[in-house]
């Protein structure tokens, strides 16, 4: 799940939770607390040398927000190498400009979704996600 990662990727992962960008922030409130078709999402997820923006175990998908930051060259050189490592590791990743969070949420989830198995996913001891509220009822 971690594929190797440091500790020092772990305390990166959290300071990086504490202080989302406004994209990340609107996206996590429709992942959290397994609101999407049931797909439970970590939030500023350490994997191997990196941090993805949100992971989903169970679906082996990494969910990347872009900003400005990423359209130097350097940056899209680093992205380019970085989704090689993550693939190598047999995941999938999608990636969304910021903007798209906020002018087309819809369309954003959608296409996510469909990265997700068909399945849902099954629960320890019969514990099913509110489908009303997305949390375990």
């Amino acid at each position: 799940m971690h594929f190797g990662a440091s500790p020092e990727m772990f305390r990166r992962a959290k300071l990086l939770r504490e202080v989302l960008t406004p994209a990340e922030t609107r996206l996590w409130a429709y992942l959290r607390a397994n609101q999407l078709r049931g797909y439970r999402f970590k939030s500023q997820h350490p994997i191997h040398t990196f941090v993805a923006d949100f992971y989903c175990h169970t679906a082996r998908l990494i969910v990347e927000l872009d900003g400005d930051v990423h359209d130097s060259t350097e940056q899209i050189n680093h992205d380019k190498n970085r989704t090689f490592v993550l693939e190598d590791f047999g995941l999938t990743i999608v990636r969304f400009r910021n903007e798209r969070i906020f002018l087309d949420i819809d369309r954003v989830l959608s296409e996510i979704a469909t990265h997700l198995p068909k399945i849902p996913p099954t629960y320890p001891h019969g514990v099913t996600p509110n489908p009303l509220k997305g949390a375990f009822s």
